[in-house]
């Protein structure tokens, strides 16, 4: 830089290896698998913050980020530099007003697949238009609507340390697309509780009520001996028993464990785990030796 006619040269850092850090899944090409997830890299690459946004990159994948937080409307991070504490990583994205909420919720409600896919953990593909109808948006439409700040030395803003937490931020969102409703002001329970109550206020038909049918109690066994026995256990007691199809199905179903840090993915480390274990309940249930 200059200064009183003289130039200075910093030489470029390196980052002190960081213990336990957040590594990216995606370890080379684009980040982001779902399109919701490449909305938010495209919003962030779209502001034009030049080399920084490779540096970024290049630390989300070493797992410098040592720990994230996502809050409403406020993410905390640190990440590790080339001093030896690691830097802190403030990123304050504009909330929507309750107001606001309550229009998209109830312009949500209005299609009942919106709500179905949001409570499948799936992001419906025409959710911007959404937001766009109410009069504000589901990204961030300029820099401005995001505040950041980092305790690095490096007088940019963005720097490369808050650029590492944005690439992150993105693969998150592809596990769980409510942490961006939260970022904007409204977690999951909020979410659903707010359609919950649109639907239930939306016009139409009123429903006809429904007795709700209720059995008559079945009589004890006037016998004490069949009250306090065991019954006879048929033998088919537990079904088709084998080992599963589909190995890992919970993980598969429930999806990655958040911010993962371990050096491969996390279906590729527990998925082996399950196969086994699989394979040795089966020898214990046919009475052999796991």
């Amino acid at each position: 830089m200059a200064y009183d006619g003289y130039w200075h040269h910093f030489p470029k850092s390196t980052p002190r290896k960081a213990r336990g850090g957040i590594k990216a899944q995606s370890q080379r090409g684009a980040f982001g698998r779902n399109w919701w997830a490449k909305r938010w890299i495209a919003v962030l690459e779209g502001f034009d913050i030049g080399a920084r946004l490779n540096r970024g990159r290049s630390y989300a994948r070493r797992g410098q980020v040592t720990a994230i937080q996502i809050g409403e409307g406020r993410v905390t991070a640190k990440v590790q530099g080339s001093r030896p504490s690691p830097y802190k990583v403030e990123i304050a994205v504009k909330i929507l007003s309750a107001a606001d909420w309550k229009k998209v919720t109830r312009a949500l409600s209005r299609q009942a697949i919106f709500a179905a896919k949001l409570l499948a953990s799936e992001m419906p593909q025409d959710i911007e238009q959404v937001f766009e109808d109410v009069g504000v948006s589901l990204f961030p439409r300029r820099l401005g609507d995001m505040q950041t700040e980092c305790s690095c030395p490096d007088w940019s803003n963005p720097c490369k340390h808050i650029a590492a937490v944005y690439y992150l931020l993105g693969e998150e969102f592809d596990r769980d697309p409510f942490l961006l409703f939260k970022l904007r002001g409204l977690d999951r329970d909020k979410l659903v509780r707010l359609l919950g109550h649109a639907a239930h206020n939306a016009p139409g038909p009123t429903p006809v009520a429904v007795a709700n049918a209720v059995l008559p109690p079945e009589p004890l066994p006037a016998e004490p001996a069949t009250f306090w026995g065991a019954a006879k256990l048929s033998d088919d007691l537990f079904g088709q028993v084998r080992v599963p199809a589909l190995t890992a199905a919970p993980l598969k179903r429930l999806g990655s464990f958040p911010f993962w840090r371990a050096q491969e993915p996390f279906l590729t480390t527990l998925e082996p785990i399950y196969a086994a274990s699989s394979e040795r309940g089966m020898a214990v249930f046919l009475g052999g030796h796991p």
